[in-house]
């Protein structure tokens, strides 16, 4: 068999599953989070947030809503660095991102069931 025949059988092959794999994960939630920084963001933003007392009134005076923290923890970075992601039992996270074009960073702890988003630094 040629060298043409084969990467035409490979090339064909190939299209096929793409075509496949298209039509299968069409409409799906599917995501691929492999890092660590996009496990723990997405680990998060699955889980139900709730915020400390103190932030509560932080949050109200700067004016900002649920929909803003939610955009910025969706995409922030994690800072693994800052974070004790090995504080038992439940770790904590720093996550850079934006606020209203102001970088902050989210102090969030991560508990089975819930996220606290324990503090706000500006």
């Amino acid at each position: 068999m040629k060298l043409i025949q084969r990467i035409g059988y490979y090339l064909g092959g190939f299209s096929l599953g793409l075509i496949l794999l298209a039509f299968f994960l069409n409409g799906k939630k599917t995501s691929c989070a492999y890092g660590p920084e996009a496990r723990v963001l997405k680990n998060i933003n699955t889980k139900t947030l709730v915020y400390s007392n103190e932030l509560k009134n932080i949050l109200i005076h700067k004016h900002i809503d649920s929909a803003t923290i939610s955009d910025a923890l969706l995409k922030g970075d994690v800072d693994f660095s800052e974070s004790d992601s090995r504080k038992k039992p439940c770790g904590i996270y720093a996550i850079d991102s934006y606020i209203k074009d102001k970088e902050v960073v989210l102090i969030v702890e991560n508990c089975d069931s819930i996220a606290t988003l324990k503090n706000i630094e500006w």
